[in-house]
């Protein structure tokens, strides 16, 4: 029995990159050997083990043979007798396609070191365009790596067209792009991410909602983005960005009716489809939140339903700023203020002073208008 580290902890080692994962590939061992050892045993369609104390993942080296449509149509065939250069063939890119031994001797069968060094993104065999999950792979490592200088391979490009081009793009879940897309706006360059879906034609398949973005002055959306990163590395500011962004040409009512499907469709969570939607919808009024009248800004406040939400401002700031870059926001200063004094205008105290009924609720939007208005003095 041989043990290896493969994948991204090996690859980020040699980059110098933060190491968050370590994945372990066994080769020359059975499921009992392992089950003798005290590993525990986790999934169903290949041998992966949880190692008892570290809790990582080890499994069995293994190969493939594409038996059907998607990424999962695949058959995995472990036994002792797969050598580990046979595992590391089956994997997507060069640079994943590298493993260490106990000793810290690097095996690179592929050339992943050279393509680390030359800053580029190579597919391992032509089996690559067996899995349409790939090209989303590789569209978010290029999201990753871009500002380190990594470019994809023009024949790498080449085989996520021609994935593109076929059906296979259809038969990946819901639940996959949406990891994939939700990994990808976490990254440095989540816009490179996008760009390499446009340029091989995937993004019309997966995500043709966001195809208007490429109508965009290319500096307009640049910037845009570009400031979402500065400001948070939260992948929900940044969707709520990019969906404002293309939706930008739209009314609000026809912009939500495609927000809504395409969180639905994704199965984004909660919190991603109603930032993106609060966003849209209200951000031109942050935006102008100094010219707003008592009533407007009132409604606004009302419309968020920031005084029983007000966890709901700083995301929705945030992603305000970045659509709006060049000019400072007053709504970042005066409105979390102003929400304070809101929130201390108590009804039992206006109970207190004899208003019920109608007249309570009359005289506590008045002293809310007030507090509106007060901004400017």
């Amino acid at each position: 029995m041989q043990i290896y580290l493969v994948g991204g902890a090996v690859r980020d080692q040699l980059l110098d990159y933060p190491v968050y994962d370590r994945d372990w590939v066994v080769v020359g061992a059975t499921p009992q050997q392992m089950l003798a050892q005290g590993f525990k045993p986790v999934g169903s369609e290949f041998p992966v083990f949880i190692h008892p104390d570290s809790g990582e993942e080890y499994a069995l080296a293994r190969t493939e043979r594409k038996s059907g449509k998607g990424y999962t149509g695949f058959q995995y065939h472990a036994s002792p007798e797969v050598t580990l250069e046979e595992d590391l063939l089956r994997r997507d890119l060069t640079i994943n396609a590298m493993a260490q031994a106990e000793d810290g001797q690097l095996i690179d069968p592929y050339q992943g070191r050279q393509d680390l060094e030359n800053r580029l993104l190579r597919h391992v065999s032509p089996a690559f365009s067996e899995d349409p999950l790939r090209v989303l792979r590789v569209a978010r490592f290029a999201a990753r790596y871009a500002h380190l200088g990594f470019k994809v391979a023009d024949e790498t490009l080449a085989l996520m067209c021609e994935l593109a081009a076929t059906d296979e793009l259809h038969h990946l879940t819901a639940e996959r792009v949406w990891k994939e897309l939700e990994r990808a706006l976490a990254e440095p360059s989540p816009l490179v991410f996008f760009d390499l879906l446009q340029r091989c034609d995937a993004l019309a398949v997966l995500l043709p909602e966001l195809l208007p973005l490429y109508t965009l002055p290319r500096e307009q959306l640049e910037q845009s983005v570009a400031k979402s990163c500065q400001l948070s590395k939260q992948a929900d500011v940044r969707f709520a960005v990019l969906l404002s962004l293309a939706t930008e040409a739209l009314e609000t009512e026809q912009a939500s009716a495609l927000i809504e499907p395409l969180c639905e469709r994704l199965r984004s969570p909660k919190a991603f489809r109603e930032l993106a939607l609060l966003c849209r919808r209200w951000h031109p009024s942050l935006a102008g939140f100094k010219q707003l009248d008592d009533s407007e800004r009132l409604a606004l406040i009302q419309g968020l339903d920031l005084l029983r939400r007000p966890q709901r401002l700083p995301p929705l700031l945030l992603a305000c700023q970045a659509l709006h870059p060049d000019h400072p926001l007053p709504a970042c200063q005066s409105l979390p203020a102003l929400l304070e004094r809101l929130s201390q205008l108590n009804p039992k105290q206006l109970m207190a002073e004899g208003f019920k009924g109608k007249a309570l609720g009359q005289e506590l939007q008045a002293r809310q208008l007030q507090l509106c208005s007060a901004l400017d003095d």
